[in-house]
Order: C-alpha cells, then sequence, then structure tokens
C-alpha cells in the first residue's frame, strides 16, 4: 500500500474497505478478472452525462439578453427597455428559484436511493427536464409582452423543476460513479464544467450569427432539447457496456435494490433485506466526510454569492466606445464563458494533481481564503450603482483575473472534495455518500444564492 494512503489512515483490507486506497474494491480476485474501458467509451458517457447535468442551469443563466428582452420589452439587443425589478434582479431569483428546490429533491433523493433504482430515477429526471425544455423553446415565439409577471412566474417555476430533476439526475449519477475508479468521478465531473463552457460559448455564437434575440435564444434553446436526448440515449448505452456493467452490478449488490439476492450473494455472500437498507445510515457518511462536505458548501457558497448575479452585472468602462467588444460581447466573453472556462480547467486538473489529501487541514484553508474574492467583486464596475458608489478596480482588466481565479479555485477546491467523499467510506456507502457530497454542494449555493440577493442591494 502507497505511503500517502497509510498516512491518510485509509484501511484496504475486505470489501468494506474504502475506495481511496486503490482503483479494485473487490480483492484480488475483482483485479483479476476486471475488464477495460475499451477506447475510453465509459469515461466518454460519464463526461456526457456531467456535461448534461448542469446545462440546463447554465443554459438559463446564460440566455441574459433573451430574459431581458423578455422582461423589458426590448425591441433588440442594442436598445435596452427601462429597468425593472424583474430585469435587475432577475439572475438572484433565478438562483433562489434554482437551488432552494434542489436542496428538497437532494434529501429526497437520499431517502429513495435504495427504493427506487438509478435507472428509475435517472430517466425520469431527464424526462422532466427535456420537457420543461421543450416548452421553454416554444415560448420563445410566443409574445408575452402584455404577461410580463406570468412568464416571470412561469420562468421561475420551470427552473424550479428543471433544476431539481437536474439535482436528482446529477446526484443519482455521480453516487453511481463512487463505485467506479476515481477517473470516472472526474470525468464526470469535468463534463459539469465543460457544461457552461458550451452554454457559453452558444451564446456568443448566437449573438454573432442570429439576427435578433428571438432567433438566437430559439437556437440556443433547441441546442438544450438535443443534448438532454443524448444524455438519455447516453445512459441507455452504460450498461451494455462490460466496464460499466461490471462496476454497476457490484453497486446494486450494495445497495440490494436492482439485481436479484442470488447474484449479490454469490459475490459478496448474503445480504441484508431490503428493509433493512431502505434508508442508508447517516452518521457513519457524516463521521467520515463531514470536513470534506464543509468545503465543498463553503466553495459553492461564495461561488454563487457573485456569479452569475454580480459578475454579470460589471459592464466594461468604456461601454460609451460603442464598440462591438464593450457592448455585445463584454458580460459573455468575461463573465459566463471566462468563467465556464477557468471552471473546466480546474476541474480537469483533479486529473493529474490531487493535493491536498483528504485529511489535510490546507483544504479548508484554501477554501476560506476564496472569501476574499466577494468584496473584490463588489468593487469592479458593476452598474447600476445605487448605495456602493465607489469603483475601485475600474480596468477590464480586473474582472477578467477575478473571474478567472474565482472559475479556477471553483473548480480545483470545489472538484477534489466531490470525489474524495465516496472514496473514503466502506463500499456499500459509496452511492448514498455521493449523494450527500451533492447535498452540500446544492446547499452551498443555495444559500449563496440568497446572500447574492444582499450583496446586489447593498451595491
Amino acid at each position: 500500500m502507497p505511503e500517502e494512503d497509510k498516512d491518510e489512515g485509509l484501511d484496504v483490507a475486505g470489501d468494506e474497505a474504502p475506495l481511496l486506497a486503490g482503483e479494485h474494491p473487490v480483492g484480488t480476485l475483482g483485479v483479476r478478472h476486471q475488464p477495460k474501458d475499451t477506447y475510453c467509451l465509459v469515461y466518454i458517457i460519464f463526461f456526457l452525462l456531467g456535461l448534461g447535468s448542469l446545462l440546463p442551469w447554465n443554459f438559463f443563466i446564460t440566455a441574459k439578453q433573451y430574459w431581458l428582452y423578455k422582461l423589458s420589452n426590448e425591441s433588440d439587443l442594442g436598445h435596452e427597455g427601462p429597468r425593472s425589478d424583474l430585469s435587475d434582479y432577475f439572475e438572484s431569483y433565478l438562483s433562489i428559484a434554482s437551488t432552494v428546490p434542489s436542496v428538497l429533491c437532494l434529501v429526497l433523493n437520499y431517502l429513495l436511493v435504495n427504493r427506487l433504482s438509478s435507472r428509475f430515477r435517472i430517466l425520469t429526471s431527464l424526462g422532466m427536464i427535456l420537457a420543461v425544455f421543450i416548452v421553454t423553446t416554444v415560448l420563445v415565439v410566443v409574445d408575452v409582452s402584455d404577461h410580463q409577471t406570468q412568464f416571470f412566474a412561469g420562468t421561475l417555476a420551470s427552473v424550479a423543476l428543471v433544476s431539481g430533476a437536474s439535482n436528482i439526475f446529477s446526484g443519482s449519477v455521480f453516487g453511481i460513479s463512487g463505485h467506479f475508479p476515481m477517473r470516472i468521478s472526474q470525468a464526470l465531473i469535468s463534463g459539469q464544467a465543460m457544461g457552461g463552457t458550451l452554454s457559453a460559448v452558444a451564446s456568443i455564437v448566437d449573438l454573432a450569427v442570429a439576427k435578433d434575440v428571438t432567433d438566437s435564444a430559439l437556437a440556443y434553446f433547441l441546442t438544450a432539447d438535443v443534448f438532454t436526448l443524448l444524455c438519455i440515449g447516453m445512459y441507455l448505452l452504460l450498461p451494455r457496456l462490460t466496464y460499466s456493467r461490471y462496476y454497476m452490478s457490484m453497486a446494486a449488490c450494495s445497495s440490494t435494490a436492482v439485481l436479484p439476492d442470488r447474484l449479490c450473494e454469490e459475490r459478496d455472500g448474503p445480504v441484508r433485506s431490503r428493509e433493512e437498507v431502505s434508508i442508508p445510515p447517516l452518521k457513519p457518511i457524516l463521521k467520515k466526510t463531514w470536513v470534506l462536505g464543509a468545503c465543498v458548501f463553503y466553495v459553492f457558497f461564495i461561488s454563487i454569492i457573485v456569479f452569475p448575479a454580480v459578475s454579470s452585472g460589471i459592464q466594461s468602462v468604456h461601454q460609451d466606445s460603442g464598440s462591438p467588444w464593450t457592448t455585445t460581447y463584454f458580460v459573455p466573453l468575461t463573465s459566463f464563458f471566462l468563467y465556464s472556462a477557468s471552471d473546466f480547467c480546474g476541474r480537469q486538473a483533479t486529473a493529474w494533481l490531487q493535493v491536498p489529501g483528504p485529511t489535510s487541514q490546507v483544504l479548508p484553508g484554501l477554501v476560506l481564503a476564496r472569501t476574499v474574492l466577494v468584496p473584490l467583486f463588489m468593487f469592479c464596475n458593476y452598474q447600476p450603482r445605487d448605495h456602493l458608489h465607489t469603483v475601485i478596480f475600474g480596468h477590464d482588466l480586473y474582472p477578467v483575473i477575478f473571474v478567472s481565479l474565482l472559475g479556477l479555485s471553483n473548480g480545483y477546491l470545489g472538484t477534489l472534495p466531490m470525489i474524495y467523499g465516496p472514496k473514503v467510506v466502506p463500499r456499500d456507502l459509496a452511492e448514498p455518500t455521493g449523494v450527500v457530497m451533492s447535498f452540500f454542494l446544492t446547499l452551498g449555493l443555495a444559500a449563496g444564492s440568497a446572500f447574492s440577493v444582499l450583496i446586489v442591494h447593498c451595491i
């Protein structure tokens, strides 16, 4: 056993061993017969599933010009309508509508993790996401100028449904990935970051080629429809691959929720009844992962405070020049694209670098240090400013630097505890631990979204 594993105090003996200490949780016999991930297909599928798990949320938040058009009676992208509470606080309302229901859905997901199969939970949530996006796509071509309040309420309801379904989907998939080697969990989380990058790129391309905001939004949401269908197809393909079937069968045996008892007995000996494992035990999970969970909570708490509610309101100091860079493309590039690309780089870096370790005191210290990013964003050129009139970081380069730091640190420091969590518990608790870690993440987003409203109001 490597020395670093001994230092972490990880026991690798037996089927109940944590997975962090090795790639093969089933002992010598399992290693001997372990199949290969041919052409990295399983890695690619989990990457795409991760992409699809956050794509709905990212497509909603990056379509800012479309929402302003719908809520402000804009005739085109270059002429803004009068200010209103609906448009000024839309990102904050959007964050609350997406994160608060998500917490409840993740609690439900934890209670149902051994009662309903992951297949049922994943396909049902994907079906709901697809249905909501189809309705959203249709509403693009519907005139709602006389019903803006109803459209606003319907949009928030759609966001709540999509976010809840997305969290059940991502929590279930992340729970499954806990039974795979760590590279699969990392692929899933990197795919989530790529979802933000893809939506930002799609938004910029639409702005560049579409004749008006309606055509842009139509192409934009149709893209989301196609990717949701792709996720459904990829998940249906997953059990057909030998590599994934090998690990998913062990996941089923540990939860006794999918495979027949006879097969589980052949692999692991006698199993507990369904009643005994209907609700996974929470105390041993929290005992092993509460520090990691707190790190995940605070990373995303800080990130959602400033992104997108504050970062998307930072304007170029040269906006009056009339240049497309300072008007049309400044926010999509410096806020959404740059954050998503930096977040992806941070998450992808965990594939090669995994320091500090799961029990290191450095990890919580780095997480707490990100707090300084909040005042840095507040003193950039955020507009309009109603209370805090001082702008310290007036140059356009400052938001570029700050957004890059926010994205990189969110990706790296948010991913490490997420992939550590399911690996420091016994194998039979890996899937519910994945759901618990997703709960900490969503709870951080929910708390941060509430604070984002306060920050925007203070500015």
